[in-house]
C-alpha cells in the first residue's frame, strides 16, 4: 500500500493536524482559510506549524475549501482522506449560510478525493440533523448534512463521537471567529464516501428459449438492471445463492436431489387464469420472431403452460393481441413443475429442485419485489404419506436455517409451519400473489427478533386433483430466497440485494452469511404530492401506478400513500391525491434529482395512465 495522503481544511491553530503528522505511512497537507500572517497569531499555531514542517508535512494558507481544484494541481489531488473539523462561516452565520458552505465544500471535494477516499466532517452536537444526534434538532434548524452531501454524490457511511480528548495536544478554537474554544461535548464525526453513479437504464433486448426456437424481446424498463444478474450462477457469492446452496445441501441429507435451473424458459404465453392482469409483465416479441399459433401450442405445451388456464384463453384482453400471440415473463416456476408432473418425468421419492428469478408487478413496500429468486421443491410420495413428508421437508429446512444463523451474529430465526386455513397474520405481497397461483395448504414463516411471529417466505401445496394418481401425491414447496436473505442477514430493504455497490458483496466473502452493515446511513427522503382526476367511469389501477413510479425513478421510490379521495358533486368526477416518497438505500439522492423524478412521473402518468393532473 502506498503513502496515504490526508488533507485537513479550516485548521485554526493547526493542533489537530500536528497530532496526525506523526502517523506512519501518512502524508499530511494542512491548510487554513486565513493568510499566514493571520494564522500564526493564533495561540499555539506557530509551534504546531513548526512541528508539521519538521515532520515533512505541507502547510498551506489562504485555501478556500469551496475551490479546492484551484489550490491543487491535477497530479496532487488524489487525497485518501479529507478532514474538515467544525466548519462555520464565522460570526453569527445562520444554518442556511452554513448549509451553503457545506454544499460548496462537498462539491469541491469531488475534484480532489480519491475514488475510495473518505471525507470526515466533525460537527457540534445537534448540528448534523441525523438520528445520531443527541438531542436531535428540528430538521429545518439543522445543517442537514446528509442531504447536502447527497447533492454532490456522497453518502454517510459512518458516524461516531468526536473525542477531542483522545487527540494529543488538540485544542479547538475559532468561536465566532475569535481565538476562543467552543463546546465539543456530544460532537460527532461524519464519514462520507462516494456513491455509485446514477444507473443508466438503456433499452435492453434479451434472448430466451421459447418452445423449440430462440426468440428475443425488449426487456421492460423497470427490469433492465435485473434481468441477467446471475445471482445463482456458479461463480456468485451473493447471499441468495448461499442460502439456496445451504438448503440444497441440507435437503440432500434426507432426499435424493435433482436440480434444474438454467434451461427453464423466461417466457410463458397465453393468460394465466386467476392471476391479476396488471400483476404481470407482458412482453412483445421482437418483430418477425413471434412463432405461429401451431408452433406455439406444440412447442410450449410441455414446458410453460399453467395447468389451470381458464375460459379466457381465446379472447382479446383489453384490446391487445390474441392470447396465442401474447407472452409474459414468468411470475412463478410452478408451471415448470406442473409440466414435470404431467409428463411423469420424475422418480417417486426424488426431490426435484427448480430455481431462478421470477417477475411480478407489485406495490411499493420495503419487502415487495418485482423480481426475486424462487426455489421450488417438488416431491412425489405415496398417497397417505404426504403429511409426514411435508413435516420432514419442513424439519430439514428448519435445521438448515438454524445452522445458518450461527454464522450471523445477533440473528436467530424461528421457523414455523402454519395451516393456510388458520393463518392469522396478514399476508405479505409474496403470499398474496401465491394464492392467485393455486390453493395453498401451508405457509412457511420465518421470524427474527423483534418480530418472532414471522413473515411468510414459502408456501406448500399438493398438486391439483387432475395431476394426482391413485398411488402418488405430488407436494411442492415454493421458497422466496430473497426474503430469506433479508431476514437472515438483517437487510431491511429488498433493493439492497440488487445494488451495484461493491461494498455489499464485500460483506459476504466466499459465500459467508453475515449481519449486513449498511454503508449508507440515514439517507435523505423527499416527499412530493400528486393529485389528479380519474378518467370518467374507470377504476384506478394502483399497481400500474406503483410500477410506473418504480420505473421513472429507477427504484428510488420507497413509499406511495393515498392521502385523499374526492368526488366532485354534480359531475361525479373522482380525484385522488398520493404522497410519493423518494429515497435511495444505497446511493446519493439529492433534492434536485428527486424533484426531477417527480416531474417525470407527472408527465408519464398523463401519458400512460390517462389521468388529468390537478
Amino acid at each position: 500500500m502506498g503513502l496515504r495522503r490526508v488533507l485537513l481544511l479550516g485548521e485554526g491553530n493547526f493542533s489537530f493536524a500536528a497530532a496526525l503528522c506523526g502517523a506512519r505511512g501518512t502524508h499530511v497537507v494542512a491548510t487554513c482559510y486565513e493568510s499566514e500572517e493571520e494564522a500564526v497569531g493564533a495561540a499555539g499555531a506557530a509551534r504546531s506549524i513548526r512541528r508539521l514542517r519538521d515532520s515533512g508535512a505541507e502547510v498551506l494558507f489562504s485555501v478556500d475549501c469551496t475551490k479546492l481544484q484551484e489550490h491543487f494541481l491535477p497530479g496532487t489531488r488524489e487525497f485518501d482522506r479529507v478532514y474538515f473539523n467544525f466548519p462555520h462561516c464565522g460570526r453569527k452565520a445562520g444554518v442556511v449560510k452554513n448549509r451553503q458552505l457545506l454544499a460548496r465544500f462537498f462539491q469541491s471535494c469531488t475534484e480532489v478525493l480519491a475514488q475510495e477516499g473518505e471525507i470526515h466532517v466533525a460537527l457540534c452536537s445537534g448540528q448534523g440533523g441525523t438520528p445520531a444526534d443527541r438531542p436531535r434538532r428540528e430538521w429545518h434548524n439543522s445543517w442537514q448534512i446528509v442531504a447536502v452531501a447527497a447533492g454532490a454524490g456522497f453518502i454517510l457511511s459512518h458516524v461516531h463521537p468526536f473525542k477531542a480528548e483522545t487527540v494529543e495536544g488538540y485544542k479547538c478554537t475559532g468561536y465566532r471567529s475569535q481565538d476562543k474554544s467552543f463546546c465539543v461535548e456530544g460532537a460527532l464525526n461524519h464519514v462520507f464516501t462516494r456513491s455509485t453513479a446514477s444507473p443508466c437504464f438503456t433499452p435492453l433486448s434479451c434472448k430466451t428459449q421459447l418452445g423449440s426456437q430462440k426468440v428475443s424481446f425488449q426487456v421492460p424498463q423497470i427490469l433492465v438492471d435485473k434481468i441477467n444478474r446471475g445471482f445463482l450462477e456458479e461463480n456468485s457469492s451473493h447471499p441468495v445463492k448461499t442460502i439456496k446452496e445451504k438448503l440444497s445441501a441440507g435437503l440432500s441429507q434426507a432426499f435424493p436431489l435433482h436440480s434444474t435451473s438454467s434451461c427453464l424458459p423466461l417466457l410463458h404465453h397465453g393468460h394465466p387464469d386467476g392471476v391479476c392482469h396488471s400483476s404481470t409483465f407482458w412482453i412483445t416479441l421482437s418483430p418477425g420472431e413471434a412463432p405461429s399459433t401451431e408452433k406455439t401450442s406444440q412447442g410450449l405445451a410441455d414446458a410453460v403452460l399453467f395447468s389451470h388456464f381458464g375460459q379466457d384463453t381465446d379472447r382479446d384482453i383489453q384490446g391487445e393481441l390474441p392470447v396465442p400471440q401474447r407472452f409474459y415473463l414468468r411470475p412463478s416456476l410452478l408451471p415448470h413443475a406442473q409440466a414435470i408432473i404431467k409428463q411423469r418425468a420424475f422418480s417417486p421419492g426424488t426431490l426435484q429442485v427448480l430455481s431462478g428469478p421470477v417477475f411480478r408487478k407489485c406495490r411499493v413496500t420495503p419487502h415487495s419485489m418485482p423480481v426475486f429468486h424462487e426455489m421450488l421443491l417438488v416431491l412425489a410420495v405415496s398417497r397417505g404419506t404426504e403429511d409426514s413428508c411435508i413435516q420432514m421437508l419442513v424439519d430439514n429446512i428448519k435445521t438448515t436455517l438454524n445452522s445458518l444463523h450461527q454464522g450471523v451474529s445477533g440473528v436467530k430465526p424461528t421457523v414455523s409451519l402454519q395451516e393456510a386455513a388458520s393463518f392469522g397474520t396478514e399476508l405479505n405481497g409474496f403470499a398474496a400473489f401465491e394464492w392467485q397461483l393455486g390453493e395453498i395448504q401451508h405457509f412457511l414463516c420465518v421470524g427474527t427478533a423483534p418480530e418472532p411471529s414471522g413473515s411468510c417466505v414459502g408456501v406448500i401445496r399438493t398438486a391439483p386433483e387432475e395431476l394426482k394418481s391413485h398411488e402418488l401425491v405430488v407436494v411442492s414447496v415454493s421458497l422466496n430466497l430473497d426474503l430469506l436473505a433479508m431476514l437472515l442477514c438483517g437487510i431491511s430493504d429488498w433493493r439492497m440485494l440488487w445494488t451495484r455497490d461493491r461494498r455489499f458483496l464485500r460483506q459476504f466473502p466466499e459465500g459467508e452469511l453475515r449481519l449486513f452493515q449498511s454503508f449508507s446511513l440515514y439517507p435523505p427522503s423527499y416527499e412530493h404530492d400528486v393529485s389528479f382526476w380519474l378518467p370518467d367511469g374507470e377504476e384506478f389501477d394502483e399497481v400500474a401506478f406503483h410500477t410506473l413510479a418504480r420505473e421513472v425513478s429507477g427504484e428510488m421510490v420507497v413509499s406511495i400513500q393515498l392521502r385523499d379521495s374526492f368526488q366532485q358533486p354534480g359531475t361525479g368526477r373522482r380525484s385522488l391525491c398520493y404522497r410519493v416518497t423518494f429515497q435511495s438505500c444505497d446511493r446519493a439522492l439529492g433534492s434536485r434529482e428527486a424533484a426531477e423524478m417527480q416531474l417525470h412521473l407527472r408527465e408519464e402518468m398523463q401519458q400512460q395512465l390517462g389521468v388529468t393532473l390537478r
